[in-house]
């Protein structure tokens, strides 16, 4: 059940204090903890995975035994394809750079896992705060979206019709239609997922994030930032999210890609970092082990060199195969990548509020 928020703000009552989140755990229950699913595969990903933990209401076990993978070699420059799960065509990262576990095989106990602030507002240590969203300013009618209230602040993203990841491969079949996706009620961004007329239908729209990108000049390009979300989501089977960073160039997997949070809407939320490697795509995946049923604040930090992944305030993990070109963020939410939904699959994906922050 979804917590009682005051224009998107969790009340301070509610919130778990950060030593409460911490848990220690002997270093053989750990190293069993920190096994990773390679992004369509089954190799090892790259970068460190400490324990996980959630302070939201735990949602039944999802299976841990599906693999995700990720985006086809044949996409489009400048239109991102999302992370396909049980894509073929990418190339899972080498296990070599994995870190050993905190603490493990050294008699000592394990170090407690890496956390970070959960909040809307507000600058913190080392960021300073440039865009927040809590969508207080009024309700809009589905098709309506952005309108007068939110026009300043945001795109709806692709135009109607325009192919999905999995409609590039299959045209006619699933796309982006935010005419017939979005919406702002209850004081959430919500995204209608349906089937219409055949066409299984997603959205993908895109916050106006100051910056001083000029290559091409883009209303949400950043070159490092902090990007958090707080949302949640009906388990819909063949609906995924791949709200990502697409690099400003469009070349892809050159300029590489981060994915965060991602997954099909029934399985579990995952983040992945994708890199050029002797000119094929190669990915770092992380995974939580939650479902998008409950609420979660997902939160991506990219610094130079490196990624970490945060869900709930707690680390899933450090990719050190960081871009280093500008990025821009879109919230991509799309279908048919894992088999599609049935044809009277609906529900919606509603985000509460996102905030982005820059190098401070």
């Amino acid at each position: 059940m979804r917590t009682y928020v005051r224009r998107g703000r969790v009340p301070m009552n509610r919130r778990l204090p950060l030593a409460s989140r911490v848990v220690l755990f002997p270093a053989m229950v750990l190293a069993s903890a920190l096994a990773l699913a390679g992004c369509g595969s089954d190799a090892a990903p790259r970068g460190e995975r400490p324990l996980f933990t959630s302070v939201s209401p735990s949602p039944a076990a999802p299976s841990a035994a599906q693999p995700a993978g990720s985006p086809s070699a044949g996409s489009q420059p400048g239109v991102p394809t999302g992370s396909a799960e049980g894509g073929a065509a990418t190339e899972p990262a080498p296990a070599a750079a994995s870190q050993p576990a905190p603490g493990s095989g050294n008699g000592q106990a394990p170090l407690p896992a890496r956390t970070t602030d959960v909040s809307m507002t507000a600058n913190l240590p080392g960021w300073k705060q440039v865009f927040v969203e809590d969508f207080s300013a009024g309700d809009v009618p589905l098709g309506g979206f952005p309108g007068p209230l939110y026009s300043a602040r945001w795109s709806a993203g692709y135009k109607d019709g325009t192919p999905d990841t999995a409609g590039q491969k299959n045209p006619g079949k699933t796309g982006y239609y935010p005419s017939k996706v979005l919406s702002v009620r209850n004081g959430s961004l919500d995204w209608y997922l349906h089937t219409e007329n055949g066409i299984t239908m997603g959205a993908a729209p895109m916050p106006k994030i100051p910056n001083a990108s000029s290559n091409p000049p883009r209303a949400n390009s950043l070159l490092y930032g902090r990007y958090s979300v707080r949302y949640r989501a009906d388990a819909l089977p063949g609906f995924k999210t791949a709200w990502l960073l697409w690099p400003d160039s469009g070349i892809w997997p050159r300029d590489g890609e981060v994915d965060f949070p991602e997954g099909d809407l029934a399985k579990i939320i995952y983040g992945a970092v994708h890199y050029d490697r002797n000119g094929a795509d190669a990915f770092d995946k992380l995974d939580s082990d939650q479902s998008v049923t409950s609420w979660h604040v997902a939160t991506m930090e990219w610094s130079p060199g490196r990624i970490e992944f945060f869900l709930d305030g707690r680390s899933l993990g450090v990719s050190t195969n960081a871009p280093t070109t500008p990025m821009h963020l879109i919230l991509q939410t799309e279908s048919c990548l894992t088999g599609c939904p049935a044809p009277e699959a609906q529900g919606h994906v509603s985000l509460d509020w996102i905030s982005v922050w820059v190098p401070a």
